[in-house]
């Protein structure tokens, strides 16, 4: 199905300058800075009308936006520019008031004209600034629609600042290094990136041969020296790349004679690669050193610290018509599931009367006290499902945190499915997990929180709870997950839908932002091992102030998000969705990657969203990663491949990090999330493959795999993936372990055919790779939806090496209303499901 949602305007919107517009009939003849260069958006309309058709040079392709009136187009022309002229050729959908804008990081921008009362057409608009980032920022749109262009072409002349000079230092001096092949155990490569003269890097005799150096992030690329051994390449080029898998010529050399030399280059990555194609004696190639210098450029340091941007909301209890800011967000979002509308309330502390904040799509609420009962809401934060005529099932993405709830009727209603939150909360009263009528309902995840009534799940499917207390909890569908839970149900997975363990083995609550007076800082909590009950108050952690985050905000590029976290700064995101046209690389131990209002990352060109080193400590939560139209490898990796370094002591934490591919227009990833890392934290995660929305085919948002684990020691508390084409799971790392794990397997398996493999019907919903000797899971669930073929009979929903270190319990498959159906539920263990029933055939343990 398709939803959608008119925006509603939350704020006025400044007066503008009027200032002249011409109107001519054609662009002028010379080519604009801006054609073939990057383009991104705040959002496009449709996968056909994406940012780069208003640069292509084409005036028969456009782009075009979501129907809300703040939206924006920009450029990135690859070096700081004078810009003299913009021209934007205007579709029937343009804007009557905007303003164009240009900056140098692509994050603080400056007006250089104002527009208002624009009647359309081509605009031709003279211009005086510089700058190396360009956009058109809409106000106000004459139309119902959004924004459109069929061309924006920017014109003046490249270098108009001061120019950049090229650093002295060797940015290639001792970082990893790596080569196509040694002539033999004394000439490794690193020995052409240890500073040292004496040493080189030597090839096999044969032709094309590499040697290439990791510089650690992402940089810009001014010059490189070579200073060739005897054996010298004839014809080379000089390569970078942003993954170390996609290159890009800087240059390429024909008729080298070897000795030194310098290259003068430019571009930007973060792999430099000297690629041999033809030698110029009969050995291999041999290279003493190559020295790799960076660009150092006029533009300041990335900032930290600041405002939190347009979309974050912050009030305090004498807040004039607070119920009505929570109306207004909730009008727009109630039903915009694939919207690109972002928002985050944070709610000062005090006593708040009155209020029932009513949350949609994308819309977080959270307490700005360092602890829950800091901030205290004298009535109600709900979820409903009357906008899906009662049905929970698709009340996604939306979260609530860091607050107490006195329930208006005692009772507060959270009636959520995936990717849904419900995190260190004070309920003082009781929770309803259902909708109003009690429709079908599919969640969810509670943790950190403390429940002073009755938990009342009704219809939920399925819901994991963590660290938290209850005063009880009535009832349950399918399967019902505790760990460290005071008050939780005992285990009666036999004849019931509850599994219990005292207690968490390893977890650490989410970051979160708050108020120390007058002073943002972000709480990071520390780790527990054998956890029960909630961490507060004691809140053992650290506190970060915000001048050592980046606030990213709409608009920011993923370069300088880079030279942030290259600064060492972390990241808030706030609410807004971000296009990337190259992988955010995060490299430093113990950085915090923290979204709000569910921030959305948007990988474009086949690019991976984010790249995370083997290293200790790092925090990724509260975001959401979109797939984009072009294949990416991965969406999110953990960890190079071959990663192996303990962590145990402080190890990395995904937390309610959420990954989509496909739904709000076409997505493609080969794996969502690949964790190589060792002794990693997945704390609540959705990672699907849209089933509904635009963009959703067998083919048309392929995905083959949901998450990937290759690293040892990997514990996931709250695992939800579906649908992916191939693995839902795949754990190849030893002595994984796994608490709760929901799964619905892809409705748009075309027949058997399509996911017969190695004589196997269907791919296992959780597979454990036959490598692997130590493995435990508790409380697993997978489903069965055929609608394309509903005679399909899946083999199992599990497949595990049958060892002695191998433990599962407590798992279940379920055929839904008979589309398809389960032979057995692991292996060749287990009943087969049957009819339309919707009865769960269940193990209690295996082997």
């Amino acid at each position: 199905m398709r939803l959608r949602s008119l925006g509603v305007a939350l704020a006025a919107t400044a007066a503008l300058i009027t200032l002249p517009t011409t109107h001519v009939s054609a662009a002028a003849a010379e080519t604009p800075l801006s054609q073939g260069r990057s383009a991104t958006s705040s959002s496009d309309e449709n996968a056909g009308t994406p940012a780069r058709n208003a640069v292509d040079g084409d005036a028969g392709t456009r782009w075009s936006s979501a129907a809300t009136d703040t939206q924006w187009l920009q450029v990135d022309l690859g070096t700081t520019s004078s810009i003299s002229k913009v021209v934007l050729n205007w579709e029937a959908a343009y804007g009557t008031d905007y303003k164009i804008q240009v900056s140098q990081d692509g994050s603080t921008w400056n007006d250089v004209k104002s527009v208002t009362a624009g009647d359309g057409g081509v605009d031709t608009l003279d211009v005086s600034g510089q700058g190396r980032y360009v956009r058109m920022y809409g106000i106000h749109r004459a139309t119902q629609w959004g924004y459109s262009l069929w061309e924006f072409q920017v014109f003046g002349t490249t270098g108009g600042g001061t120019a950049p000079t090229c650093g002295t230092a060797n940015a290639a001096k001792g970082r990893p290094a790596s080569a196509s092949s040694t002539e033999n155990a004394g000439t490794p490569a690193s020995a052409a990136f240890d500073g040292d003269a004496g040493t080189r890097w030597s090839s096999q005799a044969s032709d094309p041969q590499w040697v290439q150096a990791d510089l650690g992030s992402v940089q810009d690329l001014c010059k490189v020296d070579l200073t060739w051994e005897a054996a010298y390449a004839q014809e080379f080029q000089i390569q970078a790349s942003t993954d170390g898998q996609n290159w890009t010529t800087l240059k390429s050399v024909t008729g080298a004679t070897g000795g030194t030399v310098s290259y003068d280059v430019s571009g930007s990555g973060r792999y430099v690669r000297i690629n041999g194609t033809v030698r110029g004696t009969g050995y291999g190639y041999s290279l003493w050193e190559v020295a790799v210098h960076t660009g150092s450029s006029t533009t300041p340091p990335v900032q930290g610290g600041g405002d939190l941007g347009p979309n974050v909301i912050v009030v305090d209890p004498s807040t004039p018509n607070l119920q009505q800011k929570f109306d207004q967000v909730f009008a727009q979002q109630e039903s915009s599931q694939f919207g690109s509308g972002r928002y985050q309330f944070l709610l000062k502390p005090g006593t708040y009367n009155g209020i029932n904040a009513q949350l949609g799509f994308y819309t977080s609420i959270s307490g700005l006290g360092l602890n829950p009962d800091d901030t205290q809401i004298n009535g109600d934060i709900t979820v409903d499902a009357g906008w899906f005529n009662g049905n929970a099932t698709q009340n996604f993405w939306r979260s609530a945190e860091n607050l107490a709830i006195r329930p208006s009727n005692g009772t507060d209603r959270w009636a959520v499915a995936q990717a849904a939150p419900f995190r260190r909360i004070h309920v003082q009263g009781g929770l309803n997990l259902a909708p109003n009528g009690y429709g079908w309902a599919s969640g969810g995840y509670i943790a950190d929180s403390k429940i002073d009534g009755t938990v009342g799940p009704y219809s939920q499917q399925q819901w994991y709870t963590r660290d938290s207390s209850v005063g009880g909890w009535t009832n349950g569908v399918w399967n019902m997950t505790f760990t460290g839970v005071q008050g939780a149900p005992a285990s009666n997975f036999d004849t019931g839908p509850y599994t219990t363990l005292d207690t968490t083995p390893v977890s650490r609550e989410k970051p979160f932002l708050y108020l120390d007076g007058s002073n943002y800082k972000v709480f990071v909590p520390a780790k527990r091992t054998n956890a029960r009950g909630v961490s507060w108050p004691a809140n053992a952690g650290t506190s970060i102030p915000l001048d050592q985050f980046y606030v990213v905000k709409p608009g920011a590029t993923a370069v300088t998000i880079n030279a942030a976290l290259a600064q060492g700064l972390n990241l808030l995101f706030t609410p807004g969705v971000y296009h990337l046209d190259r992988t955010l690389e995060v490299t430093r131990a113990d950085t915090v990657v923290l979204g709000l209002g569910l921030a959305t990352l948007v990988p474009d060109n086949g690019v991976d969203a984010m790249h995370v080193a083997d290293v200790d400590g790092v925090k990724l939560a509260g975001f959401l990663i979109d797939a984009g139209a072009t294949n990416s490898d991965t969406l999110l990796q953990i960890g190079p491949a071959g990663a192996a370094a303990d962590h145990s002591a402080n190890p990395t934490t995904m937390q309610d990090v959420f990954i989509r591919i496909g739904g709000a227009g076409p997505g493609l990833a080969t794996n969502s999330v690949v964790v190589n890392s060792d002794d990693v934290v997945i704390d609540h995660t959705w990672i699907w493959r849209a089933d509904h929305g635009d963009g959703v085919g067998w083919n048309t948002n392929r995905a083959d795999y949901g998450l990937r684990v290759n690293g040892d020691d990997v514990l996931a508390t709250g695992l939800f993936v579906e649908h992916f084409n191939k693995y839902d799971v795949l754990w190849s790392g030893e002595r994984g372990r796994t608490i709760f794990f929901q799964n619905e397997k892809a409705y748009d398996a075309p027949n058997a055919a399509a996911i017969t493999h190695d004589g196997i019907v269907g791919y296992a919903a959780y597979k454990v790779a036959d490598t692997v000797n130590v493995h435990e899971a508790w409380g697993l669930g997978s489903y069965c939806n055929y609608t394309a073929d509903p005679s399909i009979v899946q083999a199992h929903g599990f497949q595990v090496p049958v060892k002695t270190g191998i433990k599962m319990h407590d798992l279940l498959v379920i055929s839904l209303g008979g589309k398809g159906q389960y032979a057995h539920v692991v292996n060749d263990t287990g009943a087969p499901t049957s009819g339309t029933d919707t009865v769960p055939s269940k193990i209690t343990q295996f082997p």
